[in-house]
């Protein structure tokens, strides 16, 4: 029996079909084995990088390309075997973006209701208790504790123990003095004579500066300071403080006094320290390391523009440094390069030095720094204080 021709010319067409159909399979088996062979795990895809290379150009940057290729190529897709590598930004990465953004948004407008909260209340306390009447001048005495950086325009207040050290290592780097606050050991900050003091100019320099550039102070809690200076001093070897301070203050203060404590000064007690402190006829004068932040740094007379605390040093210091322009790769630094492996002074251990008076001593020494208290807002560090 014959077959139609019609029926004979679809099986024939069908079969032709088949082959040509699994020709074409085993050609693209082929083919992805070979790209998978090149291009081994999870294919993704990989940033293109053109953009990139215009970037570069426009900053003045090359790269090495070689012959017979274009340097910009066009936008491709690529097989990755990091999928890590050039991810394309998700969403989820936007977001952490944009909180980022929000983040330090947030953090510049807290920083700047603070410092009108600062001045408001410096304003408020100076008006109330100094009130200005005629002209006032700045003296020579109160401009010799001001430190000056011509390039970015500041004025920094110098308050020992509260931070001076590592503000003065800032100043060389913005300065140019010093590439990083990391190369600047301790006695280059103090006795190299790097940074200029506001004294040093001429009197249309220093009114130039007083009326333009940003003026810096940092406070610290007054007791806290009194007592990270007496352990700075008085409780580690010191060539000055010991025969110049504790052999003047041992022999006012100290009943039977060893000859070994009156000929070198070694071994000062708080107590010792703090009734040297409170006598009005002291056997030696005041130091700026105990002295009262209002008498070093004149804020009443002297318009701070930034007020800033040594219990938020770091974060008051890097905010001021960026308003500044200062360069992003600058931040405050956290050296403790004297008496490195002491714990630093912090409330805990001024309470403890300060257990060792009677409520007598404490309330006059509350009232020898009653002014900063109230200047810079920090609330009475005892209980029974009046």
């Amino acid at each position: 029996m014959k077959l139609p021709c019609s029926l004979l010319g679809s099986l024939w067409c069908l079969l032709l079909l088949g082959v040509g159909s699994l020709l074409l399979l085993v050609h693209l088996q082929r083919l992805t084995d070979s790209v998978l062979q090149q291009n081994p795990g999870v294919p993704v895809l990989k940033a293109p990088g053109w953009p990139e290379e215009k970037v570069l150009a426009a900053a003045g940057h090359t790269r090495h390309v070689p012959a017979g290729l274009s340097r910009v190529s066009p936008p491709v897709l690529h097989l990755c075997s990091d999928p890590l590598l050039k991810r394309p930004i998700t969403k989820r990465h936007r977001k952490l973006l944009l909180k980022s953004a929000l983040s330090g948004a947030e953090e510049a407008l807290r920083q700047r209701r603070t410092q009108e909260f600062r001045h408001r209340l410096l304003n408020y306390v100076c008006s109330r208790y100094q009130p200005v009447r005629g002209e006032r001048w700045v003296t020579l005495q109160q401009m010799s504790r001001i430190y000056v950086e011509d390039r970015y325009r500041l004025l920094y207040c110098e308050v020992p123990k509260a931070g001076c050290s590592n503000w003065k290592r800032v100043l060389m780097v913005l300065g140019g003095k010093a590439r990083s606050t990391q190369d600047i050991p301790h006695d280059a900050v103090h006795y190299t004579n790097q940074l200029r003091r506001l004294d040093s100019y001429d009197r249309a320099g220093i009114a130039q500066r007083l009326r333009s550039y940003t003026k810096v102070l940092f406070a610290r809690e007054p007791l806290e300071r009194l007592v990270s200076a007496f352990r700075d001093k008085f409780e580690s070897p010191n060539s000055y403080y010991h025969p110049v301070f504790g052999r003047a203050i041992i022999s006012r203060y100290r009943a039977n006094a060893t000859g070994f404590a009156l000929r070198t000064g070694a071994g000062v007690t708080f107590r010792e320290f703090v009734q040297y402190l409170l006598d009005a006829e002291r056997p030696v004068g005041m130091d700026i390391h105990w002295e009262r932040v209002g008498q070093l740094c004149s804020p009443c007379l002297i318009p701070y523009g930034f007020i800033g605390r040594f219990e938020s040093l770091r974060e008051d210091a890097d905010f001021l440094l960026r308003s500044i322009g200062a360069p992003d790769n600058l931040t405050f630094p956290d050296f403790k390069d004297r008496n490195p492996l002491a714990e630093r002074t912090s409330s805990s251990i001024a309470r403890t030095y300060f257990s060792q008076l009677n409520g007598t001593e404490r309330q006059k020494v509350f009232e020898f720094y009653y002014r900063d208290y109230l200047l810079f807002g920090y609330p009475k560090p005892f209980p029974d204080l009046l």
